[in-house]
């Protein structure tokens, strides 16, 4: 993450001299557009008009007519707030269009949002959010193997998707300011990057719709089979907390105002903080969805010294329910595989202790049951001590260090539990593929919620103090805009 973040500083840093090196070279003068109303434009072309600053803060250009504007180049000469008037030949006012110099020569039109170098300004932002859309899935499709299991790779699966629909609603607002920046002015741009939280919600709505409605037909389907308890209960949940979201935002975000200045500049930061908070929790689902989805359906490479099968349940006869068998079956599916394809025998490392409901240590009813299978009893070295997913990988590890520090591992769960396992398997210090054992079609996204959340729960601090830092700069970029 932290190669990441340095790219993205770089990226900062060369478009930020190109801002600068674009307004002190290229673009030393400023353009200004006065609109001209009614019959203003006739009036100009019959040469009825002409345009003086009030003071000699600036020098004005020769003007264009530009359909229903007058098109000004500005040079600035010294610091100071001036007007610029459209007078008649009687030289009677009949518009006034502000303007101010800044210390270091910038012409900031105060009526449209203009300055020197806006269009640099742009271009820069559009670049950035696609440079960082881009490091983003760089850095996502590098994590490969073990190093895909990290919080990381949610972030940049789902930061990803969020920095390309800023940059694409960039690159409309500067194509459009650049086409025609008299009707498209800064001040229509500054209010597209203002709301990019909102138009994100906007864009990604029937798409939480449709995955709100998956959640809770599944959830339904689950209940069918299992009974009502708050764990099986979570699909339904998260469905009604997204749509209860969406409709929550569009309230705000369609409400009718009226008010001062600064009780729309509230209203405006509310709406945007609302919004990033929600695009916020948008990211980290779809992050851990892709994350999810991909490991789940990961093929581990056929060199493995060690398979480690992680426990749960099993009945008090010592027999595996199908959750467990499913974990059992895969592990050796893999085990056969590599062995016909490469000739390599892996040890297998059945993890899991003794339950209070449970007559024996689950790694010993899931070694009774790969010796049924046809497992050779030396390949097989049970790990009895584990009461969870964290310690499954640390004992194993001792296991493997024990009889091959080198050695290649894989480990096999259900499939909504890979991912989750393999962060753990990260903390443990244990460098190991995931493959995941096939589950009921309605149990998968009830249970991949489960493991979700939790992942997301154990960084609570972190995700809260990430999610202060955007609340904060899209707040104080709605207050300032």
């Amino acid at each position: 993450m932290r190669k990441a973040v340095k790219q993205i500083g770089a990226c900062a840093f060369l478009l930020l001299l190109f801002c600068v090196v674009f307004r002190f070279t290229l673009a030393p003068q400023a353009e200004i557009y006065v609109p001209l109303h009614g019959e203003l434009v006739e009036r100009y072309r019959a040469r009825e008009l002409r345009l003086e600053a009030e003071t000699d803060a600036v020098k004005l250009g020769e003007e264009r007519l530009w359909g229903n504007y007058l098109r000004v180049p500005v040079e600035p000469l010294r610091e100071g707030l001036t007007d610029i008037h459209l007078r008649d030949a009687q030289g009677k006012p009949l518009t006034v269009h502000p303007v101010w110099v800044s210390r270091f020569h910038t012409v900031v039109d105060l009526a449209t949002g203009g300055f020197t170098g806006d269009q640099a300004v742009l271009i820069a932002v559009t670049l950035f959010w696609l440079a960082v859309s881009a490091i983003m899935v760089w850095h996502f499709r590098q994590a490969r193997g073990p190093a895909f299991y990290a919080y990381s790779t949610i972030y940049y699966a789902g930061f990803a998707l969020f920095a390309l629909v800023t940059g694409l609603t960039m690159l409309t607002v500067t194509i459009r300011h650049l086409a025609d920046p008299a009707a498209y002015n800064m001040m229509s741009a500054y209010s597209a990057i203002n709301s990019a939280s909102i138009q994100f919600m906007e864009l990604t709505t029937p798409l939480i719709l449709l995955f709100a409605l998956a959640m809770a037909v599944s959830n339904v389907a689950l209940l069918r089979h299992n009974r009502p308890r708050l764990q099986n209960l979570l699909g339904i949940l998260i469905a009604v907390a997204l749509v209860a979201g969406l409709a929550l935002g569009w309230a705000m975000f369609t409400r009718d105002f009226t008010g001062s200045e600064l009780e729309g500049r509230i209203q405006n930061t509310l709406q945007n903080t609302y919004a990033t908070v929600f695009a916020y929790f948008e990211c980290m689902l779809a992050g851990s969805v892709i994350c999810g989805i991909l490991a789940a359906r990961h093929q581990p490479a056929r060199d493995k010294d060690f398979i480690v099968i992680l426990g749960c349940w099993f009945r008090p006869d010592g027999t595996l329910p199908p959750l467990l068998r499913g974990r059992v079956d895969r592990a050796i599916a893999f085990w056969r595989q590599q062995r016909e394809e490469t000739g390599r025998e892996a040890c297998f490392i059945p993890s899991g202790g003794r339950g209070m409901d449970e007559p024996i240590p689950e790694a010993e009813a899931m070694r009774r049951y790969l010796l049924e299978q046809g497992i050779p009893e030396e390949k097989i070295l049970p790990e009895p001590k584990a009461v969870n997913t964290y310690e499954n990988m640390a004992y194993a590890l001792e296991i493997i260090r024990e009889r091959n520090p080198q050695g290649r591992t894989a480990f096999a769960t259900t499939n909504y539990h890979v991912f989750r396992s393999g962060v753990w398997a990260s903390m443990a210090d244990l460098p190991a593929e995931g493959m995941g054992s096939g589950t009921k079609w309605w149990f998968w996204p009830n249970a991949f919620m489960r493991e979700t959340v939790g992942l997301l729960l154990k960084r609570w601090w972190q995700e809260l103090l990430f999610l202060g830092l955007l609340i904060l700069f899209f707040g104080l970029l709605s207050m300032i805009l």
